[in-house]
């Protein structure tokens, strides 16, 4: 399976942006996926999951209420929207998928990984 992230890009402090993470080589609509991000000279660090139907999403405590995972199974396609954008969300973020249904915050639980998609947030 192959995954692809993109969206990321420059913005401004309070800007949106909308994360896209489009699989191909699998059956989509099986796998849970999870949102990961690495800023400069950091650990990586969970974002965002949503499982395979899309009923249950989790989320980090930075990003609560800022960011909303979604997925649209018939386009192989998982969403991260980003809201009111921060300077400490600038980071490489990157998709994942596991092969079971059930979100997961661990990036160990993971068995698929896509590149990264760089954000900068500009103060």
């Amino acid at each position: 399976v192959q995954l692809q992230a993109s969206g990321g890009g420059l913005v401004q402090a309070g800007d949106s942006l909308r994360l896209s993470c489009v699989a191909s080589g699998r059956t989509f609509s099986r796998d849970a996926v999870g949102w990961f991000r690495q800023a400069p000279g950091k650990d990586r660090e969970f974002v965002a999951t949503i499982s395979a139907s899309g009923g249950s999403t989790s989320y980090s405590d930075s990003v609560r209420g800022r960011f909303a995972v979604s997925r649209d199974n018939a386009k192989n396609t998982v969403f991260l929207q980003m809201n009111s954008l921060k300077s400490d969300d600038t980071a490489d973020y990157y998709c994942a998928a596991r092969d079971v249904p059930h979100t997961s915050n661990n990036e160990i639980h993971y068995d698929f990984w896509g590149q990264g998609t760089l954000v900068t947030v500009s103060s």
